[in-house]
């Protein structure tokens, strides 16, 4: 595999209609929202989801959830030790770290820090990919529900009366996931131009196999792939800039949106560089 040798920035239009795209444990679960009213996305959620979809896709994955086990591990640490390269070079920080890297897609990409106890050695590794908080384009409107559950969770000798709930969900909304990936660290992590592919086909396919009472299947779209190749390491513009070629605006006529369609989306030109546009067209 050859590795990345050229910087590459990337953005991702999704559409969320009556679903919680990441709810705030601190705040009874709603979705995730700034002081402004406007929603956001974790880039720790986003990056969760990539992991899932690149394993979905055969990778290895070494962050992985506890229900998508696939080795046996039961930690982290469990399965470092799994890994017999991983356990030669135990007292080789940098031997540790490659071998890391040569094993698990997502330590080469979002990078990883490996300090457990009883270690000799503690590793970090940077990733090339880094990933911004998604914000939405608008501001959002939460509504919540009521919920009841009319079984008793624990034996008792009379039933219990209902136990009550509440579910929050965002009736619609347009959030931007931004992105980058960095030649540098590519190198360090032998980050290769087949990993920035498989990064992408994850991204377009991001809420695939991704289903829950949160997010029902439908909720939750990938509209539009923006994917900006470079012609060198140093990127020809900055990050910033590419990011803010893609702008996003409420159509005039629209007072409270409710589809894709209710935005105009205009690409500003950068001399030099274009992006490779990925629609999703099943409807």
């Amino acid at each position: 595999m050859s590795v990345l040798v050229n910087k590459i920035d990337f953005a991702a239009l999704v559409t969320v209609t009556k679903a919680n795209p990441n709810g705030d444990p601190l705040n009874g679960n709603r979705p995730r929202e700034d002081f402004n009213g406007y929603g956001e996305i974790s880039d720790v959620c986003i990056k969760r989801k990539i992991r899932n979809r690149l394993q979905d896709m055969g990778e290895k994955i070494f962050v992985q959830s506890a229900d998508r086990c696939d080795d046996g591990a039961k930690s982290l640490h469990d399965r470092a030790e799994k890994n017999e390269s991983i356990k030669k070079a135990s007292k080789d920080a940098e031997k540790y770290a490659l071998a890391a890297c040569a094993e698990w897609i997502d330590v080469r990409a979002f990078g990883q820090v490996f300090a457990f106890k009883g270690d000799k050695v503690s590793v970090g590794v940077r990733g090339p990919v880094s990933i911004r908080t998604a914000e939405s384009v608008s501001q959002i409107d939460i509504s919540t529900m009521q919920i009841t559950k009319s079984v008793n969770g624990e034996t008792k000798d009379t039933k219990s009366s209902d136990t009550m709930g509440s579910k929050s969900r965002v009736e619609f909304g347009l959030y931007v996931i931004r992105g980058s990936i960095n030649p540098q660290l590519a190198e360090k992590t032998g980050f290769s131009e087949e990993d920035a592919e498989k990064i992408k086909q994850a991204i377009m396919t991001l809420f695939e196999n991704d289903s829950s009472s949160a997010r029902p299947d439908g909720s939750m779209e990938v509209r539009q792939v923006y994917w900006w190749k470079h012609n060198c390491k140093m990127g020809q513009y900055s990050s910033a800039k590419v990011h803010n070629s893609l702008e996003i605006h409420l159509k005039a006529s629209i007072d409270q949106p409710a589809k894709f369609e209710d935005y105009d989306v205009i690409l500003k030109e950068l001399d030099g560089l274009q992006p490779v546009i990925e629609e999703n067209n099943c409807r």
